[in-house]
Parts: C-alpha cells; sequence; structure tokens
C-alpha cells in the first residue's frame, strides 16, 4: 500500500499485479519501468488547484511557476481567495504577467467557486471522477484533460485514463504497436482513443497506474513526455 507522505491511497503494488496479470505487454512495462513512485501534489483546495493550472496552461514551467509567485506576491505571497480575485483590479493581475484570457478564466473560477459549481475540497472527495469533470468543465478554461491531472495527481484516483494526454498516447504506441527501434517516432503512429479505451477494459480499476507506466514508456525509449508538473 502506497501510503507515505502524500502518496495515493490504494495499494499500487496490488495494481501492478492485477495489470501485469490482465495485460502480459503492460506487465513487462512495468517490470522494466520499476516500482510505481507517484507521489500526490499539495492538497490545495480545488479553487487553488485550478487557478494554478490556468496559469500554467500553454506555458513552459518556469515561465509559469514565475508568473504565479508574482501573481502570489499581490496577494501577500498567500493563495488568494476567490473574493479576492474578483476584487482585484484587472491592471493588477495583468502586472503579475497574467494574460487577459487567463483573468477572463480566473475570474470565472472564482465566481464558480463561491455560486458553488467547484466543490470544496471536502465535498469533491466524496464525489465521483465523471460529476467532478462535469462540474469543472463549466469553468472558462478548464477542459477534460486539466481535470484528469487534477484526479491522478491531486486527488490520487485510481481509473483515470487521459486519452488525449500526448505522453499516454505516445506511451501506449511504444508499448502496444511494433515500432522499429531505428525509425524515428511519427504523429501517424499515435492510437485514437477508441483504441485505447477499447484495451484499458482490462485495465480497470487501476487505469490512473498503467497511465503513469505509459509516461514512463517514453522515458525508457528516450522519447520523454512526463505529465506536467
Amino acid at each position: 500500500m502506497v501510503t507515505g507522505r502524500r502518496g495515493v491511497r490504494y495499494d499500487a503494488e496490488l495494481a501492478c499485479r492485477q495489470l501485469g496479470a490482465a495485460d502480459p505487454k503492460l506487465g513487462r512495462l512495468i517490470g522494466e519501468a520499476g516500482a510505481f513512485s507517484l507521489r500526490l501534489k499539495s492538497s490545495h483546495s480545488p479553487f487553488e488547484a485550478l487557478l494554478e493550472s490556468i496559469i500554467y496552461q500553454q506555458l513552459h514551467g518556469k515561465a509559469a511557476a514565475a508568473i504565479l509567485r508574482r501573481l502570489l506576491n499581490v496577494f501577500g505571497d498567500l493563495h488568494p481567495s476567490p473574493e479576492h480575485i474578483l476584487a482585484a483590479p484587472e491592471e493588477q493581475l495583468r502586472s503579475a504577467g497574467v494574460s487577459q484570457g487567463k483573468v477572463l478564466a480566473l475570474r470565472d473560477l472564482a465566481a464558480k467557486t463561491i455560486d458553488g459549481t467547484v466543490p470544496t475540497l471536502a465535498r469533491i472527495r466524496r464525489m465521483s471522477d465523471e460529476d467532478i469533470i462535469e462540474h469543472l468543465t463549466q469553468v472558462r478554461g478548464i477542459g477534460p484533460w486539466t481535470v484528469e491531472m487534477l484526479l491522478i495527481f491531486r486527488l490520487g484516483r485510481p481509473d483515470v485514463l487521459p486519452v488525449s494526454d500526448y505522453g499516454v498516447r505516445k506511451g501506449f504506441a511504444l508499448t502496444f504497436r511494433r515500432i522499429p527501434k531505428n525509425k524515428p517516432f511519427s504523429n501517424d503512429l499515435l492510437p485514437k482513443p477508441e483504441e485505447m479505451l477499447r484495451r484499458a477494459q482490462k485495465w480497470r480499476p487501476w487505469r490512473s497506474v498503467a497511465s503513469w507506466y505509459l509516461w514512463r514508456a517514453c522515458d525508457l525509449a528516450g522519447k520523454a513526455s512526463p505529465p506536467p508538473d
């Protein structure tokens, strides 16, 4: 059971055994990649986690981290509340480097947190994955992929398969398709979501663990496509 500090709260060793038994090719990848070592990111409220996700969208990690630091500095080096975001002048948010589109997304996130569309952390922990995706994708700028990353890396949900994630798709191709080692990887080798979902039926209820290993497949092949920081 992986339950250490910030560790997931499901039995990763059991998950790996069952995945290997259900899908021998995935089992070989698990053996090559080694022990499952996912650690959850800090358990911010959904509002705080999504605020960070919006800041990081379409930016290099270092650039996004610098903008986030400047934004927190605007509010005394603390995570702002939804009320703070709504009350802050646009110029103040833009001064931290937040684009106009992201200012609009942050304000929508704040408003939907206040009206209850974005649940509290206590409430979200009692919700199904599907309900969480339905609620959070109502926020401007938040799509299914962003919520799936929250489910895997912040809430520790065990059965999430982000079929639109480039690294997961690449890892799937590297693991389940016969690609000559001397052939450069190209996007025409990427699987369709339907193909991934069909194979992944045998991975339930551990598709998050399988996804983590598909990211590792990219690392092993020297074609790194890691999950987001």
